[in-house]
């Protein structure tokens, strides 16, 4: 991939001034508008990551941005040392959205699993009488939550856990899409369990979908030993999967709710934790909170971020899209591709490599020909599209990948 003059200079930056926690594409993006981006000389690319499902509602939506700049004008900031205007409209508004008691809001989608973390084991306490410092979270192999050191104490990825002990104890972890190994943990230990924390898919292990009627299994397990079901729908909610949530798919009510990324369309670090009054209201003044969580600027932008998914009928476009998207890529026959997955537009196609070529080399290509999507574990490629692209750019961008993965072979 042949990189510009004009763009080396931005790389060079990063590479002598920031620090290198990321191993990104040689491409330098400077514009987006729905489900594109375009770099510093101009070229346009669809973007296949969407800033890993933060921008499903489509690149710098005129409506979320209005939403941004008319409050930006008028109060960007309170703290919550003070009430403001806008953050009980959206707290309502949220928590009507999704179906619960109570919003508390923060900013970073790890912010929010810390949160989650903090009220399942409050509850454990006060609420189902664990002994005190003695309460487990189980959590599964595979996970990403985030990486600040609670949830990288979680992690079974060396990359995301090496050398950043000692770890904070309480969690078991049990193997992903394996609800039996949930029930003997349970069995063995449920007295003492305050919860267990999911992700419906797993998205950074590579849009891992688990076997139908897994979600329900752990649900009841958790429901059979009084245990919080905790569902991390930071990228995988707000319409991503073809459900508004993607616990719907199995009817899943989680007793916690984790919400970040699209919850804002990309514009603002917003996240969510949603429950209801028993588990909630374990936390009182003082005992948890974030300058930042709730903040006027962010309120506004979320209603305007979960009106735009209603309006433009994100949740059934990703649903219809997606099948398009996995029935040409499934049919397509290319030695690279060992299997295609995902749900809505939430896909993942697993590579095998040949010849020394690797996803990272596909994705080259890929950008070469105008789309932008990344590796994860090295053999596996996300595809995950802003929602509001259309039908005809999906098959063109579809082509590109084919493409792509054609002149490699």
């Amino acid at each position: 991939m042949i990189i510009s003059e004009k763009a080396k200079v931005f790389i060079e930056q990063e590479d002598n001034f920031g620090a290198h926690n990321y191993h990104p594409l040689p491409v330098v993006l400077s514009k987006g508008k729905g489900a594109f981006v375009w770099d510093v000389d101009g070229k346009r690319y669809f973007d296949f990551l969407s800033a890993y499902s933060a921008v499903n509602q489509g690149h710098c939506h005129p409506k979320i941005v209005k939403a941004l700049c008319d409050q930006a004008q008028t109060l960007c900031l309170t703290s919550r040392a003070f009430y403001n205007d806008c953050l009980g409209p959206y707290e309502e508004f949220a928590t009507k959205y999704f179906g619960y008691d109570k919003l508390l809001p923060m900013n970073s989608g790890a912010e929010a699993v810390e949160t989650a973390l903090k009220l399942g084991r409050r509850w454990g306490y006060i609420k189902k009488g664990i002994p005190e410092d003695q309460a487990i979270i189980i959590v599964c192999e595979g996970n990403f939550h985030g990486r600040t050191i609670s949830i990288v104490s979680m992690s079974s990825d060396p990359d995301s856990y090496s050398q950043y002990g000692p770890f904070t104890p309480g969690f078991v972890k049990i193997p992903y899409n394996d609800s039996d190994a949930l029930e003997r943990v349970l069995d063995k230990c449920g007295d003492r369990t305050a919860a267990f924390i999911v992700e419906p898919i797993q998205g950074e292990a590579g849009v891992f979908v688990p076997d139908k009627g897994y979600l329900t299994k752990c649900y009841n397990a958790c429901k059979k030993h009084n245990v919080l079901f905790i569902a991390d729908e930071v990228q995988t909610g707000i319409a991503r999967t073809g459900r508004l949530l993607c616990c719907d798919h199995e009817n899943i009510h989680p007793d916690i709710l984790i919400l970040g990324k699209a919850i804002s369309g990309g514009v603002l670090p917003i996240s969510a934790v949603l429950a209801n009054n028993e588990i909630m209201l374990t936390i009182k003044p003082g005992e948890h909170g974030s300058t930042f969580g709730g903040f006027p600027l962010a309120a506004k932008v979320a209603v305007a971020a979960l009106e735009v998914v209603q309006e433009e009928h994100l949740t059934e476009k990703a649903e219809y899209l997606g099948k398009i998207f996995r029935e040409e890529l499934t049919n397509f026959h290319s030695p690279f591709i060992k299997q295609v997955r995902g749900m809505g537009l939430l896909n993942a196609i697993v590579t095998t490599p040949i010849e020394g070529k690797e996803a990272w080399d596909i994705c080259l290509k890929m950008a070469e020909y105008g789309l932008i999507a990344k590796p994860t574990h090295k053999h596996i490629i996300r595809f995950a599209p802003p929602l509001v692209i259309t039908e005809t750019e999906l098959r063109e961008a579809i082509e590109i990948i084919k493409r792509a993965f054609k002149e490699l072979e």
